[in-house]
């Protein structure tokens, strides 16, 4: 059997995530080549030594370089923070490598645009973790929007807001200074809502106006000192969208929702009728059709079971449910056939650089008050 050797670099939330999805997918799938977790690479050799006893790699580094390097790895996995992909993605599309990496792309535009030149311009493959995509009930709600079930859409309406900074003596961290995390929840929460957007209309935003504010703006310095440092990045936004065919929609994001703790929900309204999801009930979608008497129409709810998209090869059974990780491990399933067939992944580089455009355009709009086409 083929086999495709990644090199994981980051151990944190994510990079957990990751290793639990490459070992799990080759149980739960049947690939054209089995993922094997190769290397791993944290802050130093020690670190990086008991993350890959934990998370079962073969060998372990406490230098990146040395792993976008290593000729036995195929795969590079960035889950390192936001202000390390750039380099470490041009790293390891230079020595030939193809690239999983978390989102957003990069800090800006600009840098995801010279990203994807490099990867296209090699040819290597790139995949990029908007995770949510892969939720059964998500897949569900696109084939039925692509069917025409609930007539022409009209309405798109998009959150992601959560609340691990609602508290305001939660540390400064790198998620609130602009060189490391580039804009705030509008980059770390927003970016899955706004590809969401165009991934279930399958229709692209062009234009934006948007909206950011910073309710939080000094945070205890994180080394205890006593001392507070200014929050570089917005604590939630928002912006109305208008799409290319017409339809307009808006989204909001949040990292001080207080209660939220994965508020990723979308409605999309149809003019033969409507759907709901919310990703804290993430095995159900709400759907409205217009059809019966007037009096006896209601949204009802349909209950992720086998026959909706991915979820037999978990479990043959209605109604028990997936979870954060069985998304990552249908990434990993499409990474790989992608890889071995070279059929086009989603979303790659390209497609990520487009949520990067998004993110750069709702800044400009609200430093310039007006509407920014992407």
């Amino acid at each position: 059997m083929k086999t495709l050797k990644f090199g994981l670099i980051g151990t944190g939330f994510m990079g957990k995530a990751h290793a639990i999805a490459l070992k799990a997918a080759p149980g739960v799938f049947s690939l054209p080549a089995i993922p094997v977790c190769e290397l791993l690479a944290d802050v130093d050799e020690a670190a990086a030594a008991r993350k890959a006893t934990e998370l079962g790699f073969a060998r372990s580094t406490g230098d990146w370089r040395m792993l976008v390097q290593d000729p036995d790895v195929d795969v590079v996995d960035i889950c390192a923070p936001n202000f390390l992909h750039k380099e470490m993605a041009l790293a390891a599309i230079a020595a030939g490598k193809h690239v999983y990496a978390e989102k957003p792309l990069a800090l800006s535009a600009t840098d995801a645009a010279e990203m994807v030149a490099a990867a296209e311009s090699v040819g290597v493959r790139t995949l990029v973790g908007f995770n949510y995509i892969r939720n059964s009930a998500t897949q569900l709600a696109r084939e039925i929007i692509a069917s025409g079930e609930i007539g022409e859409l009209v309405h798109f309406r998009g959150r992601h807001n959560e609340d691990y900074l609602a508290d305001p003596a939660s540390p400064l961290d790198w998620h609130t200074r602009r060189t490391t995390a580039g804009s705030g929840a509008l980059g770390d929460l927003g970016s899955h809502i706004l590809n969401m957007a165009e991934y279930l209309t399958g229709q692209r935003v062009e234009e934006v106006f948007g909206q950011l504010q910073t309710v939080t703006t000094r945070r205890p310095l994180a080394d205890g000192s006593g001392g507070f440092g200014t929050v570089e990045n917005d604590d939630h936004a928002q912006a109305l969208l208008r799409f290319d065919s017409g339809l307009i929609g808006n989204i909001e994001t949040s990292r001080i929702a207080t209660g939220r703790k994965m508020g990723l929900a979308y409605t999309v309204t149809g003019t033969r009728g409507s759907l709901v999801f919310d990703q804290e009930r993430m095995s159900e979608l709400q759907l409205y059709t217009s059809e019966g008497p007037e009096g006896r129409r209601g949204f009802r709810t349909l209950l992720i079971g086998p026959e909706h998209p991915d979820y037999a090869a978990f479990s043959p059974a209605p109604g028990h449910g997936l979870g954060y990780n069985d998304q990552k491990i249908i990434e990993i399933r499409d990474l790989v056939e992608g890889i071995v067939s070279g059929h086009p992944l989603y979303p790659d580089f390209r497609e990520a650089w487009r949520v990067n455009r998004m993110i750069d355009a709702i800044e400009t709009s609200h430093a310039e008050g007006r509407w920014i086409r992407i």
